[in-house]
């Protein structure tokens, strides 16, 4: 098995400009008229991770909206692993 996946992580981890707080909080994305349940992991001003039932049904680019407080940002897809994604805010 390859140690290229946590090297990954960590280089990702590395290019963070501030901090993610870990929150657990229901939201939605949003592409083309169609939207799925996911689920919010963690989040900074710049990016978050997102828990999504596959990945591969995901676009590149879409919106977020966070089920407790309606926020809607804009994202672009930067890492995948399993079911986990990392988004940038745009």
């Amino acid at each position: 098995m390859s140690s290229q996946p946590a090297i990954l992580a960590t280089a990702m981890e590395d290019r963070r400009r501030g901090p993610r707080a870990d929150v657990d909080e229901p939201a939605y994305i949003s592409s083309g008229g169609s939207s799925t349940r996911c689920r919010l992991v963690n989040v900074s001003a710049e990016g978050a991770a997102i828990e999504v039932p596959d990945p591969a049904f995901i676009p590149g680019r879409f919106q977020l909206m966070t089920e407790n407080d309606r926020v809607v940002r804009n994202c672009r897809i930067v890492w995948t692993k399993q079911n986990r994604i990392g988004v940038v805010f745009e």
